[in-house]
């Protein structure tokens, strides 16, 4: 394995106490920068934090030297790290009197919810923390490395996933396509075990490295596409952030999945059930195609379909195929070449998609689970708007609805007792001035974030859920107080309250 160090482990740990002697972490960076010269790094903006690290501390040492990757004098680095070992392992290169970062280092703060945040630093390519393979400028590779080989760090991407992985402690775990390793690291830390693959034989290596780096003594890593790794082997929680990308040809292994179309996330999904044990998990990130004359809501359906697998597929973005196409150009690098050049490519994206009868690029997040419903509940939705972060815990408690509505007809629904989820609040609306409302909103700022229309009958229902009566019993007393039948009201309050048990704004109390 070339371009990347080959670390001691005892000269690892070494290392490792330096950086945290120092200060090198998620927070104490974000002290020394600065929110405005922080927030510039993660658009590739180093001028704010080049200013911000004049000062020659064995941490400003440490963020000219890993973050910004500027080459320090070694006598300023053997302040902040034990710069012998660090040749020695790979981690810097010297030239003259200086060193420099051979790879990108990158604190990291391995937040799990339920669990306090912990130090951790993600491992990955000089330049390709953020940006892409474009992060690392024009040309066909970057300190030697071929550019289709290159290990990103963390993305939007990366991060967003985390945020939706259900975070319960779990015997094992498998990160699918792990590239540096942060899935896994988040992975680690509520798994007992935890197996990282890829495609890429380098990323591997960074993926051990970051894992190593920051602590980690319970994981593994094999080489091979997709589910081939790991054969007949099963895992409480799958995340995947593959390469989604749907593209022509197949030019950066860390995005480009080189199947036809959207297959390769079809794939995982078809290939996700033999691979979960009851009850696991399986969430990860996709594009599909919207293609001509076809319910893109179908076409998820399909996937889904005969796999015995519960589902929840959100839409959060379509692109229309000209901007999809200029983001990924971007992504590669292609607009800093020649013009030429980019309008060729540029080309072969939008003559692909229109011969396959694409209009447009859908992304979102897939969660599976292995429930062992004879009928899988499989919803598909598009939901562009605000979400609580993370959103694990609330994926979790949505799925655990799922059960309690499949497992209650109407009349057991309407026995159950139920409360009011926290940070509900109703809007009424209405001409000003007049006695009643139009219309009655109730709005949840937790979780999705939904809001919903409900009437009289179902404000009312709502504001009662204490949890001290039966669903049936409050409808008996809306239906006095309102002047209705009693059987009537009882007939059509349980296709309004499934509703608003799926969505969270009531929970049901355990018996």
């Amino acid at each position: 394995m070339t371009n990347s160090p080959t670390p001691d482990p005892a000269r690892l740990a070494r290392l490792r106490e330096a950086l945290l002697a120092a200060q090198y972490t998620a927070d104490g960076c974000l002290d020394l920068l600065g929110p405005t010269a922080y927030a510039a790094l993660a658009r590739s903006e180093t001028v704010p934090a080049l200013r911000a690290t004049r000062g020659g501390s064995p941490l400003e040492t440490l963020v000219r030297l890993f973050l910004l990757q500027q080459p320090v004098p070694r006598a300023a680095a053997e302040v902040a790290l034990p710069v012998e070992d660090c040749l020695a392992d790979g981690w810097l290169a010297e030239d003259g009197g200086e060193v420099r970062a051979t790879v990108d280092v990158r604190p990291y703060a391995n937040e799990v919810a339920g669990l306090p945040s912990a130090d951790a630093w993600v491992v990955s390519d000089l330049g390709c923390a953020v940006g892409g393979a474009g992060g690392i400028g024009a040309g066909d590779s970057s300190g030697g490395v071929a550019r289709r080989d290159l290990v990103l760090g963390v993305g939007g991407a990366s991060t967003t996933l985390a945020n939706l992985a259900v975070r319960r402690p779990v015997r094992s775990a498998l990160d699918l396509g792990t590239g540096s390793g942060v899935q896994a690291l988040h992975a680690a830390r509520h798994a007992q075990h935890v197996t990282a693959t890829d495609l890429n034989a380098r990323a591997l290596q960074f993926a051990r490295l970051t894992l190593a780096l920051s602590g980690f003594d319970n994981t593994e890593t094999a080489e091979g596409s997709l589910f081939e790794p790991v054969a007949d082997k099963r895992y409480d929680l799958i995340v995947s952030n593959p390469p989604f990308v749907i593209s022509p040809g197949s030019r950066f292994v860390y995005r480009d999945g080189g199947m036809a179309g959207d297959d390769l996330c079809r794939s995982i999904v078809r290939g996700a059930a033999a691979h979960l044990e009851p009850g696991g998990y399986c969430q990860l990130l996709a594009n599909w195609q919207h293609v001509k004359g076809e319910d893109w809501h179908e076409r998820l359906a399909g996937w889904v379909a005969g796999t015995g697998l519960d589902a929840w597929v959100v839409q959060r973005q379509v692109q229309d195929i000209a901007e999809y196409a200029e983001l990924w150009l971007r992504d590669g690098g292609d607009h800093l070449g020649r013009g030429a050049d980019y309008r060729a490519r540029y080309g072969e994206w939008l003559d692909g998609f229109e011969a396959a009868g694409v209009e447009g690029v859908g992304f979102g997040w897939i969660t599976l689970r292995a429930g062992g419903a004879a009928e899988p509940t499989v919803r598909i939705e598009e939901w562009p708007h605000p979400v609580e972060q993370p959103l694990g815990p609330h994926i979790e408690e949505w799925f655990a609805r799922q059960d309690f509505l499949r497992a209650h007809d109407d009349a057991a629904l309407l026995s159950a007792r139920y409360v009011l989820a926290e940070e509900v609040v109703q809007e009424q609306v209405g001409a000003p001035g007049a006695e009643d409302p139009e219309h009655v909103i109730l709005r949840h700022n937790r979780g999705m974030r939904r809001a919903t229309k409900v009437d009289t009958v179902g404000a009312g229902f709502v504001g009662a859920c204490d949890g001290s009566l039966a669903a049936g019993d409050i409808v008996d007393a809306i239906a006095h107080l309102l002047g209705e039948e009693r059987v009537v009201l009882r007939d059509r309050v349980p296709e309004s309250l499934r509703l608003l048990t799926e969505q969270g704004f009531v929970a049901p109390v355990a018996p």
